[in-house]
Parts: structure tokens; C-alpha cells; sequence
């Protein structure tokens, strides 16, 4: 990106006095901030590779982007106009949330301050090399390089270049690619305030083009999506296309509420111009042909500048009640979450003193529900199943009873019943008291000793008795585990309790 002059009067008819007050609060906001938590205007030039789209933000800031034929923008570039009375240039990276905690550190420690625009080109190099993008370039980033351009003739305001969508993967761009390109678009289109210049390009059909349909998908009522159509001076005159361009230029197929407009952009094949003769070739393209009998207020640059200062007032105006309303209601949040959070713990003694006094207010209530003595607030709501819940010592004796029932009825694998041939419950043996005494006794002879006849091996009592307490164990281990689930949820209620009350 370069700065062929500094002192543009590009911008001068994006800044009245009305509109400068606007921007004015908006760049305040903007400056502590608040753009990470609620959407603030902005315009965002966006669409497919090659399509014109920072030559278009060239047209409109006055600040020169690279734009040769074999370079796209790779990540987003946020370009900040700022008013001041010192002349100067400020790169830095804003790191993706995706990104580690480290690399985030590491990318927004990036920050580098000119008082002139020579080194600029090798400022961004060294920018596009720390998100990990190559000279030649095989990846894009969706990090946020963002450049301040600041002095006594630069309104507030905001531009976006983001990077040109992709139709299909190729050896230079994968799959990966084209999903992270169309995401990073897709975010800045969504944000509410964002105005979108949706750039096309003539030499394609527009039908094909990602953009429209991205753009239609983010802003459904087209209030705030304005299309550009550009390079038109590549259309073959009276032709079918160029006929078809000119009825999209006036909006009559994609239709926005915010319209369309056309620039012819320079071509960086026929060498470098400056800004001036840009201006000057797009006046002689559209003051002829086809494209001559257009009106003057939907072609050329100079109008588009007038269109987006009129556009941009009127987003502001429009969204400033709704965003100073938004903001309260964040601010009223954060208030909130902070008194939650008490007095200050700076020290290490405070926050010692402050968790040990969390730990023992924890360790009272459970004593307590241990113990029975259910008189704190915590334990009120009886009627409710949560209510009964923290009540563990009643729980668990009441869980207690439910075992020895369980114990005392199907505790037995050998159970005595009146009736012959009943089938067997699952766990237990159903036997006449006939048929259990004819085991007993087929069992006192497999189990003969050295005992003197008429008497039995005293052994018999113990096996007797493990073979008839065989469901124990799963009737134990069921009673441990609903106890121990019991007391799971005490723990679970007791933690939100102790947080909504201490934190």
C-alpha cells in the first residue's frame, strides 16, 4: 500500500460539519473500544478476487492500495482516518480471537509509528509476515491489519478492505481458504451498522459472482448495501453485456434500496497514474457511449463520494439512538456482573482471605446438611425437588430404609413360597419350603466330614449362608451408588448457591 499524496481532498465531501460531529462521537467510541462489544458504522468494501474492490477504496480514501493483477488482499485492512493536528502513520495487528493466547500477545505487540510513508510498503511486509503470510503469499489470515492515517485534513471515518472471495480451490488457494476468505466477509457483513459497497465486475457475469449472494443473505431489505460495478470500460459497446450492466447500474435486475453505482477503475497493465488522472479518464468514459446517458449521479467517483456522505450521516443518525441504548444496556450488564463480583481483591492477602472465607462458608452448609440442621437460607424451598434435595441427612436416611426393604425382601437367593413351579424373580430362587429342606440335605451329604453320623459338618452354616446372601452385593452397591448421587447433587445445588451469593 502506498501514499502517493498525503494532502487528498478525496475525503472532503465525505465530512460536512454535521456529519464530522457524528463521526466525531463514533470515533470516541470506536477509540476505547466499544467496537469488540457493540457494532459501530463503518464502510466495508467487499467482493470477489479481482474485482475492483481496492481500487475502489483508493478512489474513495485518496490512500493507494496495491492492485496489480496477480495481488489480493490476503487478510482484512482497516483503514482509520483520523483529525489531527500531527501528520502520521500507525500500523498495528488486531489478533483473531481464534488465535492463542500467546500469538495474540505476540500480534498485538505489533505496532509501529511513522512520521512519513516511505517505509510504509516494508511496514506491512513485516505485518503480513508476523500473521504468517508469505512474500508470495499461499494463505490468508483473517488477523486485522489496521492502518491510522492521521493529520489536520482527514475527516473520522473508518474503511474496510476485506479479502476477495474465491469460487474454487486451486494449487495457490485450498479448500480451507475459501472457507476462511467467506467467513471473514460474512462477519463484517453481518454487523448491523456496516455499510457494504458489494463490488462487481463487469468482465464476469454478475450472476456468478459470490458477493450478491452473500450480500443479500446479510442485509435481506437491502437498506444498507449499495453495488459497484466496475471496469466497464471492458465491455464491447452496444453488446448484450454491456446492455445487461447498464440495466443492473440502474437497478432494475438485483435490486437494492441503496442502488447501484459505476467507476471506471485504472489499469494498472497501462503503468501508474495518479489519482488525478484517474478521475479524469473515468470522466471521459462515461461522458460518451452508452454509459454517457446514464445519470451523473449513479457513474464516477465524485458522485459516489457524495453518495456515501449522505448514505454514512444517515446510518449514523439512524443507529445512534439504537446504539446509544445498546450501549446502556451493556454498561448496565457490566455493572451488574461487577457488583456480583464484590469489593476488589488486589493483594494476594485479599484474595487468600477472600477464597478461604468461600471454603468455609461451603464447609458450614455442608456441615450442616450433614448434621440435619437445616436453618439456613440455603435449605429453604421443601416443596420444590431441588428444596429436598439439599436435605442430605434426611435423603440418605430415607435411602437407608429403601435398602433394608430391599434387603429384607430380595435379599435371600433361595426364597421359601407356598406354591410349587412359580418362575424365578431376577436375582432369586423361588422353592417350596419342601424342596429347601431337600437342598439342605443334599447338601449336608456333599459336605460330610469326620463328623459322628446323626450330626453335620459345621461348615454347611457358612456356605448355607453365602449362597443365600449372593444379591447382596448388587443391592449394596445400587445403595452406594444412589447415595453417592444424592450427595452429588447437594455438592452441584450447594456450588450455585455459594456463587450466586459470594461471587
Amino acid at each position: 500500500m502506498v501514499l502517493r499524496e498525503f494532502h487528498s481532498s478525496a475525503l472532503d465531501s465525505l465530512c460536512t460539519d454535521e456529519q464530522l460531529d457524528l463521526l466525531n462521537s463514533i470515533d470516541t467510541l470506536r477509540s476505547q473500544g466499544i467496537s469488540h462489544y457493540v457494532s459501530l458504522p463503518q464502510i466495508i468494501v467487499c467482493g470477489d478476487q479481482s474485482s475492483g474492490k481496492s481500487s475502489v477504496l483508493e478512489a474513495i480514501s485518496g490512500v493507494s492500495f496495491p492492485v496489480k493483477s496477480n495481488l489480493c488482499t490476503r487478510f482484512p485492512t482497516e483503514l482509520v482516518l483520523r483529525k489531527d493536528s500531527n501528520v502520521g502513520v500507525r500500523v498495528s495487528i488486531v489478533p483473531h480471537h481464534s488465535r492463542s493466547e500467546v500469538e495474540q500477545r505476540s500480534l498485538g505487540s505489533f505496532c509501529e509509528e511513522l512520521d512519513g510513508f516511505e517505509g510504509l510498503p516494508q511496514l506491512i511486509d513485516n505485518a503480513k509476515a508476523a500473521m504468517g503470510i508469505s512474500t508470495h503469499g499461499n494463505a490468508f489470515s483473517n488477523d486485522l491489519l489496521r492502518v491510522e492515517v492521521s493529520g489536520p485534513d482527514r475527516p473520522h471515518l473508518t474503511i474496510v478492505d476485506l479479502p476477495g472471495l474465491i469460487h474454487s480451490e486451486t494449487k495457490q488457494q485450498s479448500a480451507a481458504d475459501v472457507q476462511l476468505v467467506q467467513g471473514v466477509v460474512q462477519s463484517y457483513m453481518k454487523e448491523p451498522r456496516s455499510i457494504i459497497l458489494a463490488v462487481i465486475s463487469a468482465k464476469n457475469d454478475y450472476a456468478n459472482q459470490i458477493v450478491l449472494r452473500l450480500a443479500r443473505d446479510a442485509d435481506k431489505s437491502g437498506n444498507r448495501t449499495l453495488g459497484v460495478i466496475t471496469k466497464p470500460d471492458t465491455l464491447i459497446a452496444n453488446s448484450e453485456s454491456e446492455k445487461m450492466f447498464i440495466s443492473l447500474a440502474n437497478n432494475h435486475d438485483v435490486e437494492f434500496r441503496l442502488g447501484w453505482h459505476a467507476l471506471r477503475n485504472m489499469d494498472t497493465d497501462q503503468g501508474t497514474w495518479t489519482l488525478v488522472e484517474r478521475d479524469q479518464k473515468e470522466r471521459d468514459f462515461f461522458s460518451k457511449g452508452a454509459w454517457g446517458e446514464m445519470p451523473s449521479s449513479l457513474v464516477g467517483i465524485s458522485s459516489l463520494r457524495t453518495r456515501l456522505s449522505k448514505l454514512l450521516l444517515r446510518q449514523i443518525a439512524a443507529e445512534l439512538p439504537s446504539l446509544i441504548e445498546e450501549i446502556k444496556a451493556k454498561e448496565y450488564e457490566c455493572i451488574k456482573q461487577l457488583k456480583k463480583l464484590g469489593q476488589p481483591r488486589a493483594t494476594l492477602d485479599e484474595q487468600k482471605s477472600y477464597l478461604l472465607h468461600i471454603s468455609q462458608h461451603f464447609q458450614s452448609l455442608v456441615k450442616a446438611a450433614v448434621d440435619g440442621t437445616y436453618n439456613e437460607v440455603f435449605f429453604e424451598g421443601i416443596q420444590s425437588s431441588a428444596g429436598r434435595q439439599k436435605r442430605i441427612r434426611a435423603v440418605v436416611q430415607n435411602l437407608n430404609e429403601v435398602f433394608a426393604e430391599r434387603l429384607s425382601r430380595g435379599g435371600h437367593y433361595r426364597k421359601i413360597t407356598g406354591q410349587e413351579n412359580q418362575p424365578d424373580i431376577e436375582g432369586q430362587i423361588l422353592v417350596t419350603r419342601s424342596g429347601f429342606i431337600n437342598h439342605i440335605q443334599e447338601l449336608m451329604k456333599q459336605t460330610r466330614g469326620r463328623e459322628l453320623p446323626g450330626t453335620f459338618n459345621p461348615m454347611i452354616v457358612s456356605e448355607l449362608f453365602l449362597e443365600q446372601c449372593r444379591p447382596w452385593e448388587a443391592i449394596t452397591r445400587q445403595h452406594i451408588l444412589t447415595t453417592w448421587q444424592a450427595a452429588e447433587r447437594l455438592l452441584s445445588l450447594l456450588i450455585g448457591h455459594i456463587q450466586s451469593v459470594i461471587t
